[in-house]
This record gives structure tokens, C-alpha cells and sequence, in this order.
């Protein structure tokens, strides 16, 4: 290995991890039963990193150094994958060789998929054989990208889905010598990962990922939640979004614990998971860990083992974090975008239930700070000259921390509007109360003004969601003549309920209302409400609210 900075960044990781503990296991496959030791994954590492650099993808040794930006000058590798041990081996791969992992979404739809092809520019593209379709059509609508091509050969995919492509097996690419390689040093400030948002309209933006930042949310998480080195954890979140990797996945390497990954998310799997390795942490969005409570499993599960779960991607209804606590397990609210973490909060010990709708307080390494509103013509310009607003009051949630990304690949506008200050700019409505714990109130665009009086979703949304008859809800603004706005309640019913069924439905508007006013003020009171069978969602299970807006907005 050569001279560097290796404890600052990812590339000596698994080798250091494996010299530290070489048969604690790392990963599980619970696809396949596979199991694989911190010896063995730094084994696949290497093999992966002679793979890339037989495809010309990474730099040998200090080689790394010679251009502005090293990253970029080793090299992008893009994957297109569920989540898989090759897709591990990729991470640390490309750790070693000092260059970009791009995970892209298997999810998205080939026009989407060939706009963020352009954007990173791989130069090798690895993809499960399971999208080879939308993946070749991507590339004939893609402009300009040509990149050399792997694909992952599964169970029930034949390897002649990739006719039409000049691709490569992984498994016959793959090299056989397993021994160490001269590992790249990259600065820590040049980007490892490139991971796109979960926008709801338009492409997702990549957001640069360093080295440094990937380092510092590691040691945010383990301050902050008292990681250990024996916890296991089932990874819910998929691999080419933050949760994937920055939420327990890398943290929990950095200990040496535990993470057990799947092709596909089934609540009872999850909880089979737990019972059967004794799973430690979880840390899932809100409709997961709903779905998991609604399971019949769930009585039958042991889950003694967990010592804390975490809800993040959105607020968690009160049902479920009741139904998890009367099993004995600590389930609480984080928060965190893939500009800035994603870890930023934690709950203090010995924390009072009156604060579960909170997030916590921030971490370690973290600063937050609640300012005012951009109402986007204010002309106030960079976000340090917004005021700062008093606890109790909403305003916008800014974040720094050494562990926030660097911008948006090639996107100076929107880095510049986000990250130009030095403060992250979450997007996100937010306050803070007198005891320091912070409260998210949701996006500044969900926000709408009705009567003059300004309505937060995830306020009533949280109020609704104490009917029994609603299992998830999502309100949105709607033109009103007299109001100018109002909201719209869009309803998925409860499990067993018939409120939005066909027929006899008992959850009218009239006693919806009726059912909110000892709750919140009438202006806050949805004027519409409409149903649905189940919620669109995108990214990793969370609720599509752009998706209802173009569907119920009108």
C-alpha cells in the first residue's frame, strides 16, 4: 500500500478492517445464504480493483495525484444493480483504485437512466443482467456515453439478455489473484461516491460524495448512536441510494459489525432476519416499518435483540412508533438528506416520550440552525444574511458539517444554492423548541398559504393519521376561490378499514373535520379528500408526493 492519508479515507478500509478482524463476518447475503468474512471481502476487493484497472479505471499508486481533480482523472464506474456482494466488492474496489462509484437506480426508466448515464460519464458500466433491457435502451437514447460493459448473470437471467451489447460476464472477467494491491491516494476531499437524489420532479442531481464526508458521517453515527462492533443490521434501503450505504452500511464496517442485504425488501423476511441473526439496529423508512408491524410475523418475532430502531425519509406516525415500543424496542426519528450525512441527529439518553416527534438533537460533528423562510424574492441573496429565527418558530433547517457533500456534479447553479455559504440548505421546514430538540415540519415547497395563514402538511397529515380508519395520508395544496388554497387529504385506508373501498365509505369529509377540531385550527382543515389503494412511492419506499400532486392537484 502506499504513503497517504489511508485513515482519512475509504481506500485502505477494508483492507485494515480485515487485518483488524479477518473472520468476523462483514456481509450476509440472506438472497443466497452466503456469508463472507472481513478476510474475504478485502480478498474480492482486490480481485475488483484488478478488474477496473484491466478495463483502464483507476490509478496505480501515487499515479492518482497527477491531475486537479484524481477522481475523475482514475475514473467513473457506474452500476446498475439491487443489492448485491459484487456491489460491495465495488465500493472498496474502487476505494483502492482511487475512483468514482456511481450506483444508479434499477427503478428508473430508460429516458431517466440515459440522462444520468451522460451526466457521470462511466467508463465502465457493471449491470445485473435482470435490466439489461432498460439499460440498452438507455444507451441507444444516451448522447454521448459509451462505456465499457459488465453484467452480473443471476439465477433466472440468462446471459443472452446482453446479445444485442458488447458486455462481459463478471464472474469470467473477474481476476483470480486475490492478493494486495498498490492502493491509490486520493486526497480526502475528492468524491468516492456519486449518488443521485430522490427528486420527485425531474432527473435526480448526482451529488458529490468525498471521501472525508463518507469518513466523518461514519463517526457522526457511531458517536452519536453508540454503534458497536458485534451489532448486525438487514439493510432495507437500497444500494444506490445514501441509505444503502451512509445510514449503517459503512458505519457499521468501520466497527465491524454486521450488514445483512437482500435482492428484495419483505417485511417478513426483515423480521426473520432479526430473529435468526439477532439483529441489533434497524433503521428503515416509515411505511417499512409499518408494514413489518402489520406482518404476521410480527407477534411471533423475537426482537429482543434490537437495542434501538430509527424511522427516517419522513415523518412517523405515532401508531407505529406505539406498536414498536410495546415490543420493548427504542424506535425513534432521525433525519438526513444525501447532501449532508445523512446522519445529523440523535436522541438523547434517557429521552421523553413527549419528544418522539422530534429528531433528536444534532450530533457530534453537526451544527443546525433554523432561519428564515427564502420566499425567493426577498432579495436577501446568500443564506448567512437570513436571520436566524427564535425556538418555537419555523423557518428553513440549515446543517454543517465536515461530513456534508461538496455540490452537485456538474450543477454550479444549484451547489451554489444549496451549499454556497458554507450551510447545507436542507429544503426542509424545521424548529427547534427550548430544550434544543429539533422538529421537521417538512419542505419549504410543500408549504401553502390558506387565507393568508400558512399550512404545513406534515402537521395535519400528522393529525389525520390519529384516525383509525387512515393508514397513510399526504395532503396537498388545491386552488380554492375564496381561500386562494386549500388542502386535499389523499387517503390510503387502514388495514381492515373499508374508508375508501367501494362501498360504504365512513370516513366522509364532514367527519374527518369533526374528527380534527379539538386537533387543529379550521384553516389547517383539509377542504377535499380523495382515496387511494395504496401510495405511489419512489426511491427507497417513500411516498411519491409529486406523483399525488399530478394525479389529485388539480
Amino acid at each position: 500500500m502506499s504513503e497517504g492519508l489511508a485513515q482519512e479515507w475509504v481506500g485502505a478500509w477494508s483492507e485494515r478492517r480485515a487485518a483488524l478482524t479477518p473472520d468476523r463476518e462483514g456481509l450476509v447475503d440472506a438472497t443466497t445464504g452466503e456469508r463472507f468474512t472481513y478476510a474475504e471481502l478485502d480478498r474480492r476487493a482486490n480481485r475488483t480493483a484488478r478488474l477496473l484497472r484491466q478495463y483502464g479505471v483507476g490509478a496505480d499508486g501515487d499515479d492518482a495525484r497527477t491531475a486537479t481533480d484524481a477522481t475523475a482523472a482514475a475514473g467513473t464506474v457506474a452500476v446498475v444493480s439491487r443489492n448485491r456482494p459484487a456491489v460491495v466488492d465495488l465500493f472498496f474496489a474502487t476505494g483502492k483504485t482511487g475512483s468514482r462509484l456511481a450506483p444508479l437506480s434499477h427503478r428508473l426508466a430508460s429516458p431517466e437512466l440515459a440522462d444520468l448515464l451522460d451526466r457521470v460519464d462511466p467508463e465502465l458500466l457493471v449491470v445485473e443482467a435482470s435490466f439489461a433491457g432498460t439499460v440498452s435502451a438507455a444507451l441507444e437514447t444516451a448522447d454521448a456515453t459509451s462505456p465499457q460493459l459488465i453484467h452480473l448473470e443471476t439465477e433466472t437471467t440468462e446471459s443472452s439478455a446482453f446479445a444485442t451489447l458488447d458486455s462481459t460476464p463478471y464472474a469470467s472477467a473477474l481476476p483470480v489473484d486475490d492478493s494486495s494491491v498498490e492502493t491509490a491516494t486520493p486526497t480526502p476531499g475528492d468524491t468516492h461516491l456519486l449518488l443521485h437524489t430522490g427528486g420527485s420532479t425531474g432527473t435526480p442531481k448526482e451529488t458529490e460524495i468525498t471521501h472525508r464526508g463518507i469518513v466523518w458521517n461514519s463517526l457522526n453515527t457511531i458517536t452519536a448512536w453508540g454503534l458497536r462492533e458485534d451489532d448486525v443490521t438487514p439493510m432495507v434501503f437500497p444500494m444506490f441510494h445514501t441509505g444503502g450505504w451512509n445510514v449503517l452500511t459503512v458505519p457499521l464496517w468501520h466497527m465491524g459489525g454486521t450488514v445483512v442485504i437482500a435482492r428484495e425488501f419483505d417485511p417478513g423476511d426483515v423480521l426473520e432476519t432479526i430473529d435468526t441473526e439477532g439483529g441489533t439496529v434497524l433503521v428503515a423508512v416509515p411505511a417499512v416499518l409499518r408494514m413489518m408491524t402489520d406482518h404476521d410475523r410480527w407477534t411471533e418475532t423475537d426482537l429482543s435483540t434490537l437495542r434501538f430502531a430509527k424511522s427516517g425519509g419522513g415523518p412517523c406516525r405515532k401508531s407505529v412508533m406505539e406498536a414498536w415500543w410495546d415490543r420493548g424496542v427504542d424506535l425513534s426519528q432521525g433525519y438526513g438528506l444525501t447532501e449532508c450525512g445523512p446522519n445529523n441527529f440523535a436522541m438523547p439518553e434517557g429521552w421523553p416520550r413527549k419528544k418522539a416527534d422530534s429528531v433528536g438533537k444534532p450530533a457530534m460533528h453537526v451544527d443546525a440552525r433554523v432561519v428564515e423562510p427564502d420566499d425567493g424574492d426577498n432579495g436577501d441573496g446568500p443564506s448567512d444574511v437570513r436571520k436566524t429565527v427564535d425556538p418555537g418558530t419555523v423557518g428553513e433547517l440549515q446543517l454543517r458539517s465536515p461530513h456534508a457533500a461538496t455540490g452537485y456534479l456538474d450543477n454550479p447553479e444549484a451547489t451554489a444554492e444549496t451549499f454556497g455559504d458554507g450551510w447545507v440548505s436542507t429544503g426542509d421546514l424545521a424548529r427547534a423548541d427550548a430544550d434544543g430538540y429539533y422538529y421537521i415540519e417538512g419542505r419549504t415547497k410543500h408549504m401553502f398559504v390558506s387565507g393568508g395563514e400558512n399550512v404545513y402538511p406534515a402537521e395535519v397529515e400528522d393529525a389525520i393519521a390519529d384516525h383509525p380508519s387512515v393508514g397513510e395520508v399526504v395532503v396537498i395544496p388545491v386552488p380554492d376561490g375564496k381561500w386562494g388554497q386549500v388542502g386535499k387529504a389523499v387517503i390510503e385506508p387502514a388495514t381492515d378499514s373499508t374508508a375508501g373501498g367501494a362501498g360504504d365509505r365512513p370516513l366522509t369529509l364532514d367527519g374527518l373535520r369533526t374528527f380534527l377540531d379539538d386537533r387543529l385550527a379550521r384553516y389547517k382543515h383539509p377542504r377535499e379528500i380523495a382515496f387511494v389503494e395504496a401510495m405511489p412511492t419512489s426511491g427507497p419506499d417513500k411516498i411519491d408526493r409529486g406523483a399525488i400532486s399530478d394525479r389529485f392537484g388539480a
